[in-house]
């Protein structure tokens, strides 16, 4: 530690950084931890989704207060989280609803409390797009008023859903594995295949192999396939292989060195899940966590800089992709889960990380394309994109910067790699089939970007 952050750290810099706005931060509620305080529910326009899919977890609700006088009422104790089922808005005069269920709970949330907000995916008409558009707006705004490590997000419902098919993404959201994830919005459809039950340890017995995974986030990330279940195959390159074998075993499952850059990477993959684990295995889930930097501003960028992040970040999986779909032994099964890793970076773009902006940016656009194709095995294709997160990597950048990069976005804080590895963990559910061609951004909602 620098003189510099001994000083910050220090009970007189943290006086100073108070008076400037820059308080010590919240401790998240992570975890599969529900609120401690009660749930509380509105519907606006009669639908039952909410109210249907927190009956089937088991989670007791009440009936949330609505703002209809000069002062909006409180409420007695802390509420833990607050579900809007906002689907069948379709004019401006009803957002109204939303304004009055949201004014009492702004003020009225514990800690790492919750907003979940339900819409329509789908609408017709000017004015209905509108209020779905509107719906987004309110969503990103409140994410950024609230306080203490509470969140807001938006998930869009499409036509026909039930709530055995929402019942994930709401557990998600309510418990404290969604903690870095702030003022986002994503889709939730019906899953053209059967859906797996939701269970404490959904990937019981599932293979998940996890490229880059021998350190920071993609350890963290097989540590979470363990955790539910899963027999986790970790990829790393041969240089970390010392790392990648203490992985493995700390998680009883295997280890395979491997370039994934190689052009007979994919082969290789499939060829150590068969022999490993028989003929008949299938890979259930795989996650391209693999990526380097190779920072410079681009005036300064060579053709091997530009090169070495394209082909890691992104071409290396345009080639494994196939190879593990074309029904070999080892390869991904039906129903199987891929997740990539993108970056705010390539939704916002960032000074000096042109190469990189553009694999992760391409990552965003493989993932929207690709689910498509692949949605008739019912697999899901989805990725993460991660934001200002505490890794070794990020803790060599200078202290200033670094904590300017920690303080940017509305829960004033970076964010821990579990956070990452809970989000990859949720898209790799059985139960979370109806998600596919999603990209979450885990940044505590960067306050700068898209």
């Amino acid at each position: 530690m620098s003189v510099l952050e001994q000083l910050f750290y220090s009970a007189p810099g943290q006086v100073v950084a108070e008076k400037l706005g820059l308080p010590e931060p919240e401790v998240l509620r992570r975890g599969r931890k529900l609120p401690a305080g009660a749930v509380v529910t509105a519907s606006l326009a009669g639908s039952t989704l909410a109210t249907d899919t927190l009956a089937l977890l088991g989670v007791p609700i009440d009936s949330a207060l609505r703002d209809d006088g000069a002062e909006p009422p409180t409420y007695p104790e802390r509420i833990g989280a607050v579900v809007i089922d906002a689907r069948g808005l379709r004019q401006l005069v009803e957002l109204e609803g939303l304004r009055t269920v949201l004014r009492p709970a702004m003020k009225g949330l514990e800690a790492s409390g919750r907003i979940v907000v339900l819409a329509d995916a789908e609408v017709e008409g000017l004015e209905a797009n509108a209020v779905r558009q509107s719906l987004d707006g309110i969503n990103r705004t409140i994410g950024k008023e609230l306080r203490h490590g509470a969140t807001s997000n938006l998930i869009y419902c499409s036509p026909g859903i039930t709530g055995a098919e929402l019942a994930s993404t709401m557990s998600f959201l309510l418990e404290g594995r969604s903690a870095f994830v702030d003022g986002q919005s994503w889709t939730v459809g019906s899953p053209l295949t059967p859906l797996g039950e939701l269970a404490a340890r959904p990937l019981l017995d599932r293979i998940v192999v996890i490229t880059g995974s021998a350190r920071g986030i993609g350890a963290r990330i097989a540590g979470v396939a363990a955790r539910d279940g899963a027999k986790v195959v970790c990829v790393d390159v041969p240089a970390a292989g010392e790392a990648l074998a203490a992985v493995a075993n700390r998680l009883g499952g295997t280890a395979l060195q491997l370039d994934i850059t190689a052009a007979a990477a994919g082969e290789r993959i499939a060829a150590h899940v068969a022999s490993r684990y028989g003929e008949q295995a299938r890979i259930h889930g795989l996650v391209h966590n693999a990526g380097i930097t190779r920072d410079k501003l681009l005036a300064n960028t060579d053709a091997a800089r530009w090169g070495q992040v394209i082909e890691v970040n992104l071409a290396a999986q345009l080639r494994i992709n196939p190879v593990l779909l074309d029904g070999r032994p080892g390869g991904l099964g039906d129903d199987a889960r891929i997740v990539s890793i993108a970056s705010t970076s390539g939704i916002a773009g960032n000074r000096g990380q042109a190469n990189y902006a553009a694999s992760k940016a391409g990552v965003v656009g493989l993932v929207r394309a690709f689910a498509a194709e692949v949605a008739e095995r019912g697999i899901t294709v989805n990725a993460v994109a991660p934001g200002f997160i505490e890794t070794d990597m990020t803790a060599k950048i200078p202290f200033v910067q670094r904590e300017v990069f920690r303080r940017t976005n509305s829960l004033g804080q970076g964010g821990d790699p579990i956070d990452v590895a809970e989000t990859i963990g949720y898209f790799l559910d059985p139960a979370s089939a109806g998600v596919s061609g999603q990209v979450i951004r885990v940044c505590g909602q960067n306050l700068v970007g898209a």
